[in-house]
């Protein structure tokens, strides 16, 4: 079994050298050919002076550079952080600055975007740009030189040096966090190795498949799109897309297999016509509870392919999926722990809650990564002992305790309530959003939905729903569908109808905190 990620690479290439490993629109690479690709990124790396440890960020959209770069930043001995392609210069800067960052791999064109914000990357020392060179181009004071001109195969000798261990960091992948600036979570190749086996075990990935890479390389549940494949030997299609029918259409064009997205985007494609002949042997969901009527939708249209419910945090990568046969019994579970993980259901002194108690998700284990970067305040609060940690072990296992309410039935199904800095608290009720959203999502009457509080005099917090509904649909429709299946404490004070796509944060997801501050203040929710 590899001991590092980029190992995947290279032991897929000496298995099967011509099978397809990579591809982007014309762009195919066999499994030799990526690893040429990935060790000559390494050459360009070591080239910028990169020392064992220090950060790669890499500024791309999805293609084959910034496939090379990451892999190639883990066999130099150095720590890639993906940077999310739809963020802003200052956006960026702050990523750069934060995990002090030495080499920036980007395109000439975002380079020229970022302009001075990189100024405020005192670290920053060489910029290696796609694409054609672009005279005048400056990165502050650092060096600029083009991707291609910097490739070179790097001696043995060298690689060797700076093999890292299992131990060591891979990556720091920075994620939202509900107040206050992205945090980047550590991952070491043990983790993220880990991380790889276990899905691919029980995705049964095989060498066969071809899994379309749609979410953010950036994104963890993006990026293992990427060492499952890698690790067993199967294809990766990566593809930029701008609408829900392009999905569709690389599924059919490429022969794809299997299929990750976040709820908001399997509610658009459960909405589409997909061919009866499809090729898609299974799909998963992470990032949020995905509707019911969009799982009952996707079964409809795409009968053939097993779907896989799953949850994960950045801070452990996966925690855990249902397996499709239970679908039918417990389509509200997010299922049981991952192989090689183990996930419980604690009360705030660490003990174990009864089943249908609800209580917070702890998850330990391989999985469980390095803490936050540069913040030990943050990381003191979220990684903390697991929970029954006997006191003669002299070194404490630390646990990701997740801060997300759940509870667990008799058979040891999990069941996600709410995050707890998402709760709303209604006359001494805590109420979760995800609740709210789910009934309305079951009146087939909207597209999408988004609950939170907002202050109230009386109440401490009232509900306030925001929905895109489909044509002809009023306000008064929702609220009866409300007042239908949901108790008294639960239904919307307000309802408001919003004419156009919710925004989204960068990894796709609704962005509830955006939402609940352009509206919280328009509602006069008094009584």
């Amino acid at each position: 079994m590899p001991d590092l990620i980029h190992d995947f690479i290279f032991d897929s290439a000496r298995r099967s050298p011509g099978a397809e490993a990579l591809v982007h629109g014309a762009d195919r690479l066999d499994y030799a050919a990526l690893a040429d690709a990935v060790e000559h990124a390494a050459g360009a790396l070591l080239g910028c002076g990169l020392e064992r440890g220090e950060r790669v960020a890499v500024y791309l959209d999805k293609r084959v550079e910034n496939v090379a770069a990451m892999f190639g930043a883990a066999l130099a001995g150095a720590v890639f952080v993906p940077v999310n392609p739809l963020l802003k210069p200052e956006q960026v800067a702050y990523i750069l600055a934060d995990c002090n960052v030495r080499v920036l791999v980007t395109s000439s064109e975002r380079l020229a975007q970022l302009g001075s914000a990189l100024a405020a990357c005192p670290d920053l020392r060489s910029v290696l740009a796609t694409g054609a060179a672009r005279p005048g181009l400056a990165a502050g004071s650092a060096a600029v030189r083009t991707w291609n001109e910097a490739q070179h195969r790097p001696a043995p000798a060298l690689l060797a040096a700076r093999r890292a261990i299992d131990a060591d960091m891979a990556a720091i992948l920075y994620t939202s966090g509900s107040t206050g600036r992205p945090k980047g979570v550590v991952l070491s190749h043990r983790n993220m190795v880990a991380g790889a086996v276990s899905v691919a075990s029980y995705l049964a990935l095989t060498p066969q498949d071809r899994v379309l890479s749609v979410l953010p390389l950036s994104f963890d549940y993006g990026l293992s799109q990427l060492t499952t494949v890698f690790l067993t030997g199967a294809t990766a299609v990566l593809i930029n897309h701008l609408f829900a029918r392009d999905i569709v259409k690389a599924v059919q064009d490429e022969r794809i297999t299997g299929l990750a997205a976040v709820p908001p985007l399997w509610i658009q494609l459960a909405a589409l016509p997909w061919p009866e002949d499809s090729t898609l042997r299974y799909l998963t969901n992470s990032g949020g509870t995905m509707p019911r009527a969009t799982v009952d939708a996707l079964r409809r249209v795409l009968p053939a392919a097993r779907l896989f419910l799953m949850y994960g945090l950045t801070e452990a990568f996966r925690s855990t999926y249902l397996p499709p046969s239970e679908l039918d019994r417990r389509p509200d579970s997010i299922g049981r722990a991952i192989p090689n993980a183990e996930v419980m259901v604690v009360r705030p002194d660490g003990s174990r809650c009864a089943p249908g108690e609800p209580g917070e998700l702890v998850h330990r284990g391989a999985l469980v990564s390095l803490g936050y970067w540069n913040d030990p305040l943050k990381t003191a609060e979220r990684f903390r002992p697991a929970p029954g940690h006997d006191p003669a072990l002299p070194l404490t296992e630390m646990a990701v305790w997740s801060g997300d309410t759940v509870r667990m039935d008799e058979e040891g199904y999990l069941y996600f309530i709410g995050r707890g800095d998402d709760m709303i608290k209604v006359s001494g009720y805590r109420v979760s959003p995800t609740e709210v959203e789910e009934a309305v999502h079951a009146s087939g009457l909207v597209l999408e939905a988004a609950a939170f509080g907002v202050p109230h005099p009386a109440l401490g917090q009232a509900i306030v729903l925001l929905a895109v509904a489909r044509e002809g649909v009023a306000d008064s429709d929702l609220l009866k569908e409300c007042q239908r299946r949901l108790p008294a404490y639960m239904v919307p004070a307000k309802i408001v109808l919003h004419g156009a796509e919710f925004p989204r944060n960068p990894n796709g997801k609704i962005d509830r905190n955006l939402l609940r501050l352009s509206h919280s203040t328009m509602f006069d929710t008094t009584p």
